[in-house]
């Protein structure tokens, strides 16, 4: 069953925020993502369900295996996507957040092209 986009932008975030400090609490990713504590805790709450996060005595959240499989295809998606849209001209601010809704509904294939396009295109510069 695939992941729903908002299961994916938590992954996301926790993992953006796991690269700045080892210690991510829901409250964190509440703050990064202007959510409220109950949203954050039911989808926290669904993310440990299904296998994706832990999370240790005090309250700090770590991806599984699994969890950070995804967590990393979706910020390469949004990294990627962010820089060639600003490379075709798109201001950063709209590049991001478009990039942000296109990361989850492109598929494997379309992305794998971008990425070997964006990189002859690299090689050229």
């Amino acid at each position: 069953m695939p992941m729903q986009e908002s299961g994916e932008m938590y992954l996301e975030t926790i993992y953006i925020l796991s690269r700045q400090s080892s210690f991510v609490r829901s409250i964190d990713v509440g703050e990064y993502m202007g959510y409220s504590k109950p949203s954050v805790s039911r989808a926290v709450s669904i993310l440990k369900k299904n296998g994706f996060v832990t999370s240790d005595r005090e309250g700090y959240l770590s991806l599984t295996e699994s969890g950070l499989e995804v967590a990393r295809k979706i910020y390469e998606r949004h990294t990627m996507l962010t820089d060639f849209l600003i490379r075709l001209g798109v201001n950063e601010e709209q590049a991001t957040k478009d990039a942000c809704k296109m990361e989850h509904y492109i598929s494997d294939e379309t992305f794998e092209a971008m990425k070997r396009h964006a990189q002859k295109y690299q090689e050229k510069l």
